[in-house]
C-alpha cells in the first residue's frame, strides 16, 4: 500500500501499534543547527490541531529528540524512527534533519490527532538538487506574503532551490524606465526572501535572463542600440515587431550586464547564477550578421557565452545557462566553461532529456535537467503532460547522472493561470527528483489526495480532484498542440481564424463535452464559509472553469460559423450572451490577480480578455469594451 508521505521515502517500515503524543510534547536536542527553529516550527505546528504542544525538556525524559549524525546516510538524508518509547529524529546534517522534520510534521499531521503509527524510516534524495523556477516576468510578480507562503510549501516537499525568472522585475538602480510600472522586487525584499530561504534549507538562486528574452529592456530608446536587431521584429512571445536580443559583438552589452550582476548579486547568500542565454531567435539577423557569416551562428553564440561566463566567474559565482541553443550543434559544447551548469530544458511528455542529458555527460558538464508545470499557456494546466514530462526528466536525471532538476513554471501571454495550478507540478516534481522510483509510473498516484493533503492541507479539502478535471478537460476538445490547450488560445488568440494549425481536431463534439467536464468540476468549488487560504483557491478556480466554459462557447459559435469567420462576424445575439458571460470573468480578474500579486502587469495580462470583449461587441480595433473593469 502506497504511503501518503510526500515525496515517498526510500525505506519505510510499519510496525504495529502507535505513539501516542502527550499534551506536552517534551523536546531536547544536541544539534547545533541554523534550521533547527524552522525544524521545529514544522512540528509544532502539526501538534497544534490535536491541541498538543512543544516544551523544551527539563527532566532528561525528552519524548522527541533530534540530532544531527552522518548515521552512514549521503549529506541531505535522516532516520525518523517513532516508537513506543519516543520520537528520534537524526539528520545527516542540518538540511538532513529539516527535511527529516518536515516527514514527522506530515506523519503527526496524518494520524489527525490519533496515535502516530509506530516507524522506522531512512530516506534520502536520488537528485541532490530539487529546484523550482518561478516567472515573475510575464507579468506576474507576486507579493512577500505570496513569496513566503509559497518558500514555506516548497520546503515541506524538500524542495531546496528556487530561482524566480527575472528579465525586468528587478529595481535596478539607474535603470527606472524598464521596471517603473512592474511592481518590481527590491534589493531589500530579496534579501528578506534570501533569509527565508536559508532558514528552511532552500538556495535560491538570482536568475537574470542576459541574451535573448531581453525585448523589455531594448523597447527603450535608451538600451534600443544595444540590440541585434534595434528596429525590431516579430518573435514568439509578442504580438508586434520589437527587439529581443543582445548584440553578441557589442561589449556595451557586456559593460550592462556588469551593472546589473553588480546590483543583484550581493543580496543573494547563494554562490550560483542563472544567466540564461535561451531562445536567442534573431542571433545572426541584425548586427552580429557579418560575425556569424565568419565564424557561423552557434560559435557566435558561444564567444557570447564565455564573455558572460568570465563576468560570473569574476564576481566569484558559478554559471547556469540554458542549453537549448548549444545543443544545435553539440560537437562545441566541449568548448563551454568546464564549471558551467547547463540547464537542460524540455516540457512536452516525450521531450528527449536522456539523449540531451547524455550528450553534457559526455562532454563532463555537470547539467540539471529541467521540465515544466504544464500550466502556462493553459489557464487550467496539462496534467497528464505535466505528470509525464517531469517523470521523464526525473528518469533520464538519475540515470545520465544529473545534479538535480529544476521544474519551471512560465507565465507566457498574461500569466492568466492562478498559483495553485502549478501545484501539481510543483508536487510531482519534488517527489519525483526526490524520490525516482516515484517516477516510474506518473499518472498512478492518488494525485487528489495527495494535493488535498499537502497543497491545500485537509484530506477533506475537495479541491484536487476537480482541480485535475479542470487540468485535463483540455483532453476533450480534439485539439492537440504542444505547449498549451486551443482553450486558452480561443481566449488569448481570438483576433486570429481557426486555421490555425492550434486549432486542428477541433470539434464541436468535443468542445460540448469538455464544457460538460468543467461544468462538473465547478459544481464540486461551490464557496463556503471561510475567506482562508482555500477558499481563496475555490474562487481561484471557479474563475477559471469561467473561462474554460467561455472557451468552449466561443470555440462551438466560432465552429458552427466557419473556421474562417472572424469573432465580430458571428450572429449579433451570440456574441452579446458570450460577451455577458465574459464581462464578469474581466471584472474578476482583478480580484484574483491582486489576492496573490502586485499590481504591475495585471493591465497587461487583462488586456487580452478585453480585446476578445472589444471583438464580441463588435469592434475591429484592439480597443476593449471592459477596460472599465480595470
Amino acid at each position: 500500500m502506497p504511503t501518503p508521505l510526500w515525496p515517498p521515502p526510500r525505506r519505510i517500515e510499519l510496525h504495529e501499534g502507535s505513539f501516542q503524543l502527550p499534551p506536552t510534547v517534551a523536546w531536547d536536542t544536541a544539534a547545533d543547527a541554523s534550521t533547527l527553529p524552522a525544524a521545529m516550527e514544522r512540528v509544532a505546528a502539526a501538534l497544534r490541531p490535536s491541541g498538543a504542544r512543544l516544551a523544551r525538556d527539563e527532566t532528561g525524559d525528552a519524548t522527541l529528540r533530534f540530532a544531527i549524525d552522518p548515521i552512514g546516510l549521503p549529506v541531505q538524508g535522516y532516520r525518523l524512527i517513532v516508537s513506543a518509547a519516543g520520537i528520534e529524529l537524526t539528520g545527516a546534517s542540518e538540511a538532513g534533519l529539516f527535511h527529516g522534520a518536515c516527514t514527522l510534521a506530515q506523519w503527526i499531521a496524518l494520524a489527525a490527532g490519533e496515535g502516530i503509527p509506530l516507524a522506522r524510516i531512512e530516506d534520502w534524495p536520488d537528485l541532490p538538487h530539487r529546484g523550482v523556477m518561478l516567472d515573475v516576468s510575464r507579468d506576474k510578480v507576486p507579493t512577500m506574503a505570496t513569496l513566503h507562503a509559497l518558500v514555506d510549501r516548497l520546503a515541506s516537499w524538500k524542495v531546496n532551490q528556487l530561482q524566480l525568472y527575472t528579465e525586468h522585475t528587478f529595481a535596478y538602480e539607474g535603470h527606472e524606465e524598464v521596471w517603473r510600472d512592474a511592481s518590481p522586487l527590491t534589493a531589500e525584499e530579496v534579501r528578506e526572501l534570501d533569509a527565508h530561504c536559508r532558514a528552511v534549507a532552500i538556495e535560491l538562486v538570482p536568475n537574470q535572463n542576459s541574451f535573448g528574452h531581453f525585448h523589455r529592456w531594448l523597447v527603450h530608446e535608451r538600451y534600443r542600440p544595444l540590440a541585434e536587431v534595434p528596429e525590431g521584429l516579430e518573435h514568439p512571445f509578442g504580438e508586434r515587431r520589437e527587439p529581443f536580443s543582445l548584440c553578441p559583438v557589442d561589449p556595451r552589452c557586456l559593460e550592462l550586464l556588469a551593472d546589473l550582476y553588480d546590483q543583484l548579486l550581493p543580496n543573494f547568500a547563494s554562490r550560483q547564477l542563472n544567466v540564461g542565454l535561451d531562445e536567442t531567435f534573431d542571433l545572426g539577423k541584425g548586427c552580429s550578421a557579418a560575425a556569424v557569416a565568419e565564424k557561423g551562428r552557434i560559435r557566435v553564440y558561444l564567444e557570447f557565452l564565455q564573455q558572460v561566463h568570465r563576468l560570473v566567474a569574476e564576481r566569484s559565482h558559478r554559471m547556469q545557462f540554458w542549453g537549448d541553443i548549444i545543443l544545435e550543434q553539440p560537437d562545441l559544447i566541449p568548448e563551454l566553461p568546464a564549471e558551467a551548469i547547463a540547464l537542460e530544458w524540455g516540457y512536452e511528455a516525450d521531450h528527449p532529456f536522456l539523449e540531451h542529458a547524455q550528450r553534457f555527460a559526455a562532454s563532463g558538464l555537470d547539467f540539471m535537467v529541467c521540465p515544466g508545470t504544464s500550466s502556462w499557456n493553459s489557464l487550467a494546466g496539462r496534467a497528464d503532460n505535466a505528470l509525464r514530462n517531469l517523470g521523464t526528466a526525473a528518469v533520464a536525471g538519475r540515470d545520465a547522472g544529473a545534479l538535480g532538476c529544476l521544474i519551471t513554471d512560465w507565465g507566457d501571454f498574461g500569466h492568466l493561470q492562478p498559483l495553485p495550478v502549478s501545484y501539481l507540478g510543483f508536487l510531482a516534481g519534488a517527489g519525483f527528483a526526490w524520490n525516482v522510483e516515484a517516477a516510474a509510473a506518473p499518472l498512478d498516484h492518488l494525485w487528489a489526495r495527495l494535493l488535498d493533503l499537502h497543497a491545500f492541507d485537509d484530506a477533506d479539502a475537495g479541491i484536487g480532484a476537480p482541480l485535475l478535471a479542470l487540468a485535463d478537460a483540455y483532453l476533450g476538445t480534439g485539439a492537440r498542440q504542444k505547449n498549451g490547450t486551443a482553450l486558452f488560445y480561443l481566449l488569448a488568440f481570438p483576433q486570429q481564424d481557426l486555421t490555425q494549425r492550434r486549432y486542428a481536431g477541433l470539434s464541436e463534439d468535443g468542445l460540448a463535452s469538455t464544457e460538460r467536464i468543467v461544468d462538473g468540476a465547478a459544481a464540486s468549488l461551490q464557496p463556503g464559509d471561510g475567506d482562508g487560504e482555500r477558499e481563496l483557491v475555490r474562487r481561484e478556480l471557479r474563475w477559471v472553469a469561467g473561462l474554460l466554459r467561455l472557451a468552449c462557447r466561443l470555440g462551438r459559435a466560432r465552429l458552427a460559423a466557419g473556421r474562417t469567420m472572424p469573432v465580430q462576424g458571428l450572429a449579433a445575439e451570440t456574441r452579446a450572451a458570450l460577451l455577458a458571460e465574459l464581462e464578469p470573468l474581466v471584472a474578476e480578474h482583478r480580484h484574483v490577480w491582486l489576492a496573490r500579486n502586485r499590481p504591475g502587469g495585471r493591465a497587461d495580462s487583462v488586456e487580452r480578455l478585453e480585446r476578445l470583449a472589444a471583438l464580441l461587441a463588435g469592434g475591429a480595433t484592439g480597443e476593449s469594451a471592459a477596460s472599465n473593469a480595470r
